[in-house]
């Protein structure tokens, strides 16, 4: 197998902490990941079929509720310890309420202001996660090289936290028109 995509990436080093059904790889994959790197279950069962077939990993057989436990196996860990050492790749912001603000002049002021309230409801409450998730960790005994991801993600959480409160007055009705561009005489809005 040539080149491994980041899917595949993934979950070759998930199972370096030991075999796991599909299943338990999809909630490593949400808990661990989840927040920055999407993982849906049909690419999972997918990867894991094809990554059988590579000889990256090996199946035990069925378990409980017919769950499948896979290992790494030496061509696995090769592969990974390439894909890994390749650079990533530029990240790309997609932020659907970015877009939204994009247009928001378009939006009526008291449907913009739920909007702003609703994320920024939905980002205290990511913060709180994983201060609590920080927490647990800590008290297990992870150190700071076992968290670096988790700190991007607080760090990430107060920054757009205080991005949101800075928005105050932004969006005030009265600097909110609820159209732009050239008007209906052809020319340009004041």
């Amino acid at each position: 197998m040539g080149g491994i995509n980041a899917t595949v990436g993934s979950l070759l080093g998930f199972l370096h902490e030991g075999p796991q059904s599909g299943w338990d790889l999809m909630v490593t994959a949400q808990e661990r990941i989840g927040d920055f790197w999407s993982l849906t279950r049909s690419q999972v069962y997918r990867e894991l079929a094809s990554m059988a077939t590579a000889g990256l990993i090996t199946t035990d057989s069925t378990g409980p509720r017919d769950r499948r436990a896979y290992r790494l196996t030496d061509a696995g860990r090769s592969a990974f310890a390439q894909w890994l050492s390749q650079p990533p790749g530029e990240e790309q912001i997609r932020y659907p309420l970015l877009l939204t603000l994009a247009f928001a002049r378009h939006l009526p002021p008291e449907q913009l202001t739920a909007f702003l309230a609703s994320h920024r409801a939905l980002h205290q409450s990511r913060w709180e996660a994983y201060r609590a998730q920080e927490q647990r960790a800590r008290a297990a005994g992870a150190g700071d090289v076992d968290l670096v991801t988790l700190d991007f993600g607080l760090r990430y959480e107060r920054a757009v936290l205080d991005w949101f409160d800075g928005l105050t007055g932004t969006f005030a009705t009265g600097s909110h028109p609820t159209t732009t561009g050239p008007d209906d005489r052809g020319g340009n809005r004041p």
